[in-house]
């Protein structure tokens, strides 16, 4: 489906001609340089920001990183380098980082650790079971609660959808029935998620975004975010909330992670947690899936490469292809359609093959 949304792009006739210009340096901490200081082949490049510049499409930026530096940073429907984007489920990978460092900083003790040892309020009222005291970190982390929860099903209790019009989304999660085993099979619950973000607000005693802002944005210098929902309930508390954030700052969050947790000389998440939560864990949809990282395999002239993903309703995405060097990010407003997956395209028919392409 992804070559075939490509292809018909391919078929529009361009009527304005795409110019590349090098990233801007702007101090942020990125490392700029133009794509072409080695020579390489432009031809499908050029091609295709010339269709993306005169079709009517969803992307909104496009950002390409090679070797730790920024070498394209492309724009589109008004949107430009100083615009955050909600990132959607993109956030949910942050979110693992983030209970990384409170591992790290001893707030959390272990992943093993079942929830109620830090979830103090609220606890479960409703379908009281035994098995949700078994209930982990590590299973919310890999999605296999065992609640009745799965975002990608109308008919569970816990889709998200049904959470948003419940006046408080932690007390009627925690009151969802259980449907099997802890740890036994993944579903997509979007809920899991914020109950992770919530223990790491109530083990360190602060909202998610202090927590967040302290110990991984601010050293980053990552300062123009917010956290929102696109929910009209009046509870959205903050641990539900997802981040907006500009797409630069996405890439630097991918570079945390190609650079195993370290940000310039300081070791903001532990390496060996960077290793831990983007290696495989449980399968999700016929892929891998580490803790709230997805493995995307691509295509390449030797076989395949795998990228460490977030991804996010609308086209919001961080593909860091670490056999690459690589690291692609795009945010998006193709909301619920297939036409969100087509950066998945960009990167295997037009970003891969122009690294591959370059002169030794």
């Amino acid at each position: 489906m992804y070559l075939l949304v490509l292809m018909c792009v391919h078929l529009i006739t361009a009527q304005e001609s795409y110019q590349y210009r090098s990233p801007v340096s702007s101090n942020d901490g990125l490392e700029t340089t133009s794509l072409f200081s080695t020579p390489t082949d432009s031809t499908n490049l050029y091609k295709l920001f010339d269709q993306l510049l005169n079709e009517d499409h969803k992307i909104h930026s496009a950002l390409l990183l090679i070797d730790n530096k920024l070498v394209l940073e492309e724009y589109f429907g008004g949107y430009g380098p100083d615009k955050t984007h909600d990132l959607r489920s993109a956030t949910k990978p942050i979110i693992s980082l983030l209970m990384g460092i409170a591992l790290d900083r001893g707030i959390i003790e272990s992943i093993d650790d079942p929830i109620s040892r830090y979830l103090k309020n609220p606890i479960p009222e409703k379908n009281i079971d035994p098995r949700k005291n078994e209930i982990s970190i590590r299973h919310l982390l890999t999605m296999s609660s065992g609640l009745d929860c799965d975002d990608w099903d109308k008919r569970s209790a816990g889709q998200e959808d049904k959470v948003y019009r419940k006046k408080d989304w932690l007390q009627f999660t925690l009151n969802l029935p259980m449907v099997e085993d802890p740890g036994v099979s993944a579903r997509y619950c979007s809920m899991g998620v914020v109950l992770a973000a919530e223990i790491i607000a109530q083990a360190s005693g602060m909202p998610i975004a202090e927590f967040a802002d302290r110990y991984l944005f601010h050293p980053m210098g990552i300062t123009n975010l917010s956290w929102g929902h696109t929910s009209t309930s009046k509870a959205v508390i903050p641990s539900s909330k997802r981040l907006y954030m500009r797409p630069r700052d996405l890439a630097k969050i991918g570079l945390l992670v190609h650079n195993k947790g370290k940000w310039n000389a300081e070791q903001l998440v532990s390496e060996e947690w960077i290793a831990l939560s983007t290696s495989k864990q449980t399968t999700l949809a016929n892929l891998d899936y580490g803790f709230l990282w997805w493995h995307i395999p691509f295509k390449t002239q030797n076989g395949t490469a795998k990228a460490i993903t977030a991804t996010g309703n609308g086209g919001q995405y961080i593909f860091v292809l670490e056999e690459l060097d690589m690291i692609a990010v795009f945010t998006g407003g193709a909301y619920n359609s297939e036409k969100s997956k087509v950066p998945f395209a960009i990167v295997n028919n037009v970003f891969i093959p122009l690294l591959e392409d370059k002169d030794p």
